[in-house]
């Protein structure tokens, strides 16, 4: 899916979220990336094959 040069990471890679986006709809809350992952905007993701990936956003805490 990816014609970036060079390939952007797989939608199996770790750093998969490092992908070019190809869509973004941030009024719906989400982004397309080239290597077919739907982003969330609570950092949630659905990959290509199915598989869901939980929100994974950093826990913020009081100082």
């Amino acid at each position: 899916m990816c014609q970036h040069q060079p390939q952007c990471p797989s939608a199996d890679s770790a750093d998969r979220e490092a992908a070019h986006i190809a869509a973004h709809h941030p009024e719906q809350g989400w982004s397309l990336l080239c290597n077919g992952v739907l982003l969330f905007e609570d950092t949630g993701e659905l990959l290509p094959d199915g598989r869901v990936i939980a929100p994974h956003r950093a826990l913020v805490t009081a100082a």
